[in-house]
Parts: structure tokens; C-alpha cells; sequence
């Protein structure tokens, strides 16, 4: 699934590689793991509430961290529990039980479970929301397929990449939808702004997967692949820039979701997986983004 990429490119990318190495090292990094926990990953942020799941001997759970207390969120009866995204007092995820996989959307006021989806016999995740609309896939790694669930029509519509065996839609922002598709080329970063599908691979030599996980206007965050492991970064529309990011020293790095000037996700080294918080400083990144608008160029489809 290695991506193939024309050699004009090289020097491009480099250039891209210094611009992002400056910004990733201007940038506040905070590690932040649920105390007691021996695994912790956080997959979206919303104000001062994050969310995600940890590992402890007992299992994976999901948690709520509002700024000052951590609260664990299990569905009974689940032998394991995700939560991906944030919307006010509305949380989605995603849980195991001896069906399956399930998506669920849970609200933290009533501390009511107020819908819990799985599209016929289908593995289903729930990952994103935007008020009343949810989104995810269905579906096994072979033939999936991606949707959006209106929580007050109760309806559900597909939306496939035309021409792809797979479409995973991790993230919401109003119409635009983003995740990544799978063709014969390997694994693709997409967006979706309800007309046009527009490819976006991360512009580095051997990159075999790009996933865009959250978006926040005009920002996407995300995961790309390559030989040398996992890594994050965050993408801008308006000037078409990418920016690198990797936890210092870390083995891996992973980019969830976004609020604001605020990314979060996780990273891993020796002594195991840890959620983190990665701040982004405003006036170096209207710097950079404005260097990188000349630079990278959308590829549509």
C-alpha cells in the first residue's frame, strides 16, 4: 500500500519538514494520563472536557476529564469501552459486548445511554458529532463503509468514496466530513464538503496511510504511517499546509482531535501509552501556514 510519489517532490518536502520541525518545537507538549491507569489515549477535546479511554487490569474504559475530575463511562454489560468524540454534554463511542461491536451516543447530564447503534450484523463505531449528526463506519477492513446518523430523523446515510473498497468518516464539522478511503493505491486522508472528495496524503516519501481524524474549521488533525511508525499532524485548508508533529523522544505519535488552538491524542515510549496535549503558539502558526500556502497544492478527486 506504499504510496508512490514523484521525485520533483523531495526538495518540496523537505522544505515542509523544516517548516514543521519549527513549529512542533514552538509548541507546548503535556502528557496526560489518568492516574492509575497503565494505557491512556485521548481522542477528542471540547472547551475544558477531554475524552478517550484507559487500561487498567480490569480492562479498557472510557473516561471524562472536565478540568478537574476524571469520570470513567462504561456501558454494563460491555467488555470494552472507547469514547471518540465530543459535542457539549453529548459524548460517542464505541463498545464491545457478545454481539459485537456498537456504536453509542451517551448524554452526560441525564446519564442516559440515548442511542446505541450496530447497522444490521456489522461491526459499528461511532466517532464523530456535530450537534445531531453522528458519523462513523460499518463493516469489516475489506468492505466498509461510512455514514451519517441523524439523532432526530433517526436516519442513516451512506457515504462511500466513489470507487473505493473502503470509507471510514472519523470527523464532522457542520457539512464537511473527514477519514480516509482505501482504492488499489493504499489508504487515503479524505475530505468531504458534501459535493467534492478531496484526496490528502501527508507529502512525505513512504507514507502508506493518512487518516483525518477530527476537523475544526478550517484545521484537520490526523495520523500518517510510514516506515518509521506512527506520527501526527495537522493540516490547514485555507493555505494548504502541513505541519509535522511527533512527541519528543516518543516512539509514536498520534493526533485525535482539535478545539481551538488545542490538539490531543497520544504517544508511546519505553515506559508505555500516554494521552497528551499538544498547544498550538497563534502567531507561529499564522507564520507557517502563510510560508506553506505556496508549497503544497490539494490533489482532487
Amino acid at each position: 500500500m506504499r504510496r508512490e510519489m514523484h521525485l520533483k517532490l523531495v526538495s518540496t518536502c523537505t522544505v515542509i519538514v523544516l517548516f514543521c520541525s519549527a513549529y512542533a518545537e514552538a509548541g507546548t507538549w503535556t502528557t496526560f494520563d489518568k492516574p492509575g491507569a497503565s494505557f491512556t489515549r485521548i481522542f477528542d477535546i471540547d472547551g475544558s472536557n477531554l475524552v478517550g479511554m484507559y487500561s487498567d487490569t480490569s480492562g479498557d474504559h472510557g473516561f471524562l476529564y472536565n478540568g478537574t475530575n476524571w469520570t470513567t463511562i462504561d456501558k454494563p454489560g460491555t467488555s470494552w469501552m472507547h469514547i471518540y468524540g465530543i459535542d457539549g454534554s453529548n459524548l460517542v463511542g464505541s463498545y464491545g459486548d457478545a454481539s459485537g461491536d456498537h456504536g453509542f451516543l451517551y448524554n452526560t447530564t441525564s446519564q442516559s445511554w440515548t442511542t446505541t447503534l450496530k447497522v444490521g450484523t456489522s461491526d459499528t463505531y461511532l466517532v464523530g458529532i456535530d450537534s445531531s449528526n453522528l458519523v462513523g463506519c460499518y463493516g469489516n477492513s475489506s468492505n466498509g463503509h461510512g455514514f451519517i446518523y441523524d439523532t432526530i430523523t433517526q436516519s442513516l446515510t451512506i457515504h462511500d468514496k466513489p470507487e473505493a473498497s473502503n470509507t471510514d468518516i472519523y470527523g464532522i464539522d457542520g457539512s464537511s466530513l473527514v477519514g480516509r478511503y482505501h482504492d488499489d493505491s493504499g489508504w487515503h486522508g479524505f475530505l468531504y464538503d458534501g459535493t467534492t472528495w478531496t484526496t490528502l496524503d501527508v507529502p512525505v516519501l513512504g507514507v502508506i496511510d493518512t487518516r483525518i481524524n477530527k476537523i475544526d474549521g478550517s484545521n484537520l488533525v490526523g495520523i500518517y504511517i510510514n516506515a518509521s511508525g506512527n506520527h501526527g499532524f495537522l493540516y490547514n485548508t485555507i493555505s494548504q499546509s502541513w505541519t509535522l508533529l511527533d512527541y519528543p523522544g516518543a516512539s509514536g505519535t498520534e493526533i485525535w482531535g482539535i478545539d481551538g488552538t488545542t490538539l490531543v491524542g497520544r504517544y508511546w515510549d519505553a515506559s508505555g501509552g500516554h494521552g497528551v496535549i499538544y498547544t498550538i503558539p497563534e502567531p507561529t502558526t499564522l507564520l507557517l501556514l502563510g510560508l506553506g500556502a505556496v508549497i503544497v497544492r490539494r490533489k482532487r478527486s
